[in-house]
């Protein structure tokens, strides 16, 4: 039976709202490919939501945070993954499919909190604090996540912290995250210094001056943003809280203090609010392209791979958190 493929065309009626059709028609011909190539490769593309528009809302299959994306790439019959995302993300859907190919589309997509921390760290701190749990955010590479016991996400942090009934935890990498955790739980955080180099950018005076300009603006903030900035929000959650606070509160007027995509995908899908600019472009997520997601599906690369070794371990860091 022939598969009728859905064309660049199709999907513009999914971007128009923050698309312009000029550029759109640049970017047809490899949306057409795109399309064509998961076709023939029984591939699937999971994008994060800090993706641009016409990877978000066009080309992807899923799209969510790291959480979802996490659940997801679970569940997945094709036997190739692009992800669209960074490069623990993909190391994560790898974890969770060994026997499937998991690709993305640029090496360089990487992440200031992953690299702020190695396993022998993590080693460290077990020896400094035993008996202490080590949960350990998503944001984080296998090699990490093997010498933990439990992974969270910032949409999760709260559940898994809480499952496991202790006053104590170490909770690595994101120093803002921990401290927005702590205060939210009352457990006591032993906290390392990592940080997110868009989030950690906000500032409260930041917060302050936009609601000065625009009255009655509705602030969502992503916990790792310095606390004093959660502070200054009226809701605090991961980039999926987020979106569902938009679409049950229908606030008229809404700044997301996160990454700038985030903002443009949620324009896209709600186009009754007003989404006023207070954004980081992370340098990261921006690298991957409709030309590298193309030329991953026509070449295999990059696929990405864990030491068996390293990933046993890692993935039960990661399966005990999908449990929670």
């Amino acid at each position: 039976m022939t598969t009728t493929l859905i064309t660049a065309d199709q999907l513009f009626r999914k971007v128009d709202h923050v698309v312009p059709a000029v550029e759109w028609a640049t970017m047809a011909d490899d949306v057409n490919a795109i399309m064509r190539l998961k076709a023939e490769r029984n591939a699937v593309i999971l994008a994060h939501n800090y993706m641009r528009p016409e990877i978000f809302h066009g080309i992807s299959d899923i799209v969510g945070d790291s959480l979802a994306l996490a659940r997801e790439a679970t569940t997945v019959e094709a036997d190739v993954i692009v992800l669209a995302g960074v490069h623990f993300m993909a190391e994560t859907a790898k974890l969770l499919n060994p026997s499937k190919t998991v690709l993305i589309p640029d090496l360089r997509s990487g992440c200031s909190l992953a690299e702020s921390i190695t396993a022998e760290d993590v080693r460290e701190l077990r020896r400094q604090h035993p008996g202490v749990p080590v949960v350990t955010y998503v944001n984080t590479s296998a090699a990490v996540k093997a010498e933990s016991d439990i992974c969270c996400t910032s949409g999760n942090a709260v559940s898994v912290i809480e499952s496991l009934g202790v006053p104590e935890v170490i909770m690595i990498p994101d120093q803002y995250l921990a401290r927005n955790i702590a205060a939210q739980t009352g457990v006591d955080m032993i906290i390392w210094p990592g940080a997110c180099e868009v989030h950690e950018q906000f500032t409260a005076a930041e917060v302050r001056a936009l609601r000065d300009e625009y009255p009655g603006v509705t602030v969502l903030a992503h916990p790792e943003c310095p606390p004093e900035v959660v502070a200054e929000a009226d809701f605090a959650g991961s980039t999926a809280q987020m979106s569902d606070f938009v679409a049950s509160r229908r606030a008229s007027m809404v700044a997301l203090v996160t990454e700038c995509s985030m903002s443009a995908n949620l324009a896209g899908a709600h186009p009754e609010v007003e989404f006023i600019g207070m954004c980081r472009l992370c340098p990261h997520m921006q690298r991957i392209t409709l030309k590298g997601i193309r030329t991953a599906l026509e070449t295999g690369r990059h696929e990405i791979s864990v030491d068996p070794a390293i990933a046993d371990r890692a993935r039960l860091a990661v399966e005990r958190m999908l449990a929670v």
